[in-house]
């Protein structure tokens, strides 16, 4: 392997724009030499910037050195690239299932079982994918509090463990369906919160529509106080969460996931 190495080092410095780079960054990271592969497959990327397996290569470096977020990005770049790619569809599902996105995790596996019907590491983690979702949904099930029979205020209360965690379901309007937004003061100001953030659901689509994005899934705000994070629901409604700025930004996803489920399942009448 050490021969191998040498190889393609040579021929990359002869030839800095060849594409055995991610062969050498691989082998790199393969007997552990994460720091010197990153090096490697960043200089790569700089010559060739939309190569879909690069960047596969860099989010499981990423995964390596513990960076969630940065390899996620990859890997939806990855998928942006060469759409039905195996190892970013096997990545995305695998970071899907660690966030608890079980439908998310679900889809990136089957669509990568379908691709590699005979790969048996897929289709062992597909199957525990769909055990996890389904331990998850019955325990929401059982968890939902039977406050929320009589005030939607509490929708969200055992979703939101936290007493700096709030969030609040509007509508179309910005008039508030469910939820509460507390104040630092401890003061409900749900409905002022709906009347400043009515039509932001049009205007994030209208937004991504223009610079043709796709459709919004969701948006992230810090600020000097809070981290606040955004959703579209069903009905052209609006998802709001605010948690504190120590919160991790993977976990402040994962809550609007978990909100977002919440909410999708109040409004459809199965909660």
């Amino acid at each position: 392997m050490a021969d191998d190495v040498r190889r393609m080092s040579d021929e990359l410095a002869h030839d800095p724009g060849s594409r055995v780079f991610v062969h050498l960054g691989e082998t790199l990271r393969c007997q552990g030499q994460v720091e010197l592969a990153l090096k490697v497959t960043l200089r790569g990327l700089e010559r060739h910037p939309h190569l879909a397996d690069a960047h596969d290569l860099l989010a499981r470096l990423s995964v390596d050195r513990g960076d969630i977020e940065r390899a996620f990005d990859e890997w939806d770049m990855v998928l942006r690239l060469s759409p039905g790619h195996l190892g970013a569809l096997k990545g995305m599902g695998f970071i899907c299932f660690h966030r608890e996105r079980f439908d998310d995790a679900e889809r990136y596996l089957a669509a990568a079982a379908a691709s590699d019907a005979a790969d048996a590491e897929v289709a062992s983690a597909l199957d525990h994918v769909r055990a996890a979702h389904a331990a998850a949904t019955a325990a929401q099930h059982s968890a939902i509090p039977d406050a929320l029979a009589h005030d939607s205020r509490y929708l969200f209360v055992d979703v939101l463990r936290d007493e700096a965690q709030t969030a609040l379901l509007l509508d179309r309007a910005g008039l508030v369906l469910a939820g509460a937004y507390v104040g630092g003061d401890g003061r409900d100001v749900a409905q002022e919160v709906g009347a400043e953030l009515s039509g932001v659901t049009d205007a994030a689509r209208r937004t991504t529509q223009h610079l043709a994005l796709g459709d919004w899934t969701s948006i992230v705000f810090e600020t000097e106080v809070a981290v606040v994070a955004m959703a579209p629901s069903p009905q052209d409604g609006l998802l709001v969460l605010a948690t504190s700025r120590a919160t991790p930004l993977g976990l402040v996803r994962r809550l609007l996931d978990r909100c977002s489920d919440r909410a999708r399942r109040w409004l459809d009448g199965s909660i």
